[in-house]
């Protein structure tokens, strides 16, 4: 039984769980966003949130990070439900699951070792001396060092992904939630930023991502959630839902991502 339906199923999920949610329900503007959705994920692990707009994936993910609170549902970290009325609590599992949005989000006015850096001292009460340094350190992580100096109007659009991932990394997160990460970007500049992504996979994060760029995403997950109309309704390894001969509805999502594309390559689904 995979994670997500043992979640749904109210069994005891695995031993190395680290972030579940459990039955979660979002209503907007009369519309169930997400109806009865569980899941959760092991440590180092990552799961892919795919399906059509309007599936419910950016609202779910927001949803994990309390940015946008359910209506009801549970949400825990290592075992421990988030009391989302607390504040303080909010503050600290957020530092905890970190979120990467289509948009970058970064503050114009600060140069990008600014964007790194003011979390660092403000939340978590670093000097200004250790901020930087670990700011510079997350940088280069990233491979952009050499842009540390430079205002977002100055970096591309990858660039700005790229500072906006350290960002979260310089906040030791146990988790990353990632929207869509490469949605707004030019196709040239999509690579540098699966790059990243990919060293992050490798080096053991946790992640949740939801992306339309299913060949890179097999090649990483662990687990796929196909979502539609708020709920997950189709779940399994890459292996299993992709492979020759399968009839799963994320092989024929993924199809049809192809031919919208013409890009056979970043559309190909077969394993």
């Amino acid at each position: 039984m995979s994670d997500a339906m043992t979640a749904a199923s109210g069994s005891a999920v695995p031993a190395d769980t680290i972030l579940e949610a459990r039955n979660l329900f979002k209503t907007l503007g009369g519309n169930r966003v997400l109806d009865s959705v569980s899941l959760d994920i092991g440590r180092g692990r990552v799961k892919v949130l795919i399906g059509p707009s309007g599936a419910g994936k950016s609202t779910l993910l927001q949803c994990l990070n309390f940015l946008m609170p359910p209506d009801s549902g549970h949400i825990l970290l290592e075992g421990r439900e988030v009391d989302k009325k607390s504040k303080k609590e909010l503050c600290a599992f957020r530092q905890q699951v970190g979120m990467i949005f289509q948009d970058f989000n970064l503050f114009d006015h600060l140069s990008a070792l600014e964007n790194v850096r003011v979390a660092l001292m403000k939340v978590k009460g670093l000097s200004k001396l250790e901020a930087t340094e670990r700011a510079v350190a997350e940088l280069a992580r990233v491979g952009l060092k050499d842009k540390a100096a430079l205002y977002p109007a100055n970096l591309s659009g990858g660039q700005k992904q790229r500072v906006a991932i350290a960002r979260a990394l310089a906040m030791d997160p146990k988790v990353m939630l990632l929207d869509e990460p490469t949605s707004a970007l030019d196709p040239e500049l999509i690579g540098e930023v699966l790059a990243v992504i990919r060293d992050l996979a490798q080096g053991g994060m946790t992640m949740i991502m939801a992306t339309h760029q299913i060949s890179f995403s097999a090649s990483l997950a662990d687990e796929f959630l196909f979502m539609d109309k708020g709920r997950v309704v189709e779940h399994g390894s890459p292996a299993e839902l992709l492979g020759r001969g399968s009839s799963s509805r994320t092989q024929a999502f993924c199809s049809k991502i192809s031919e919208l594309t013409g890009d056979n390559e970043a559309g190909e689904c077969r394993l």
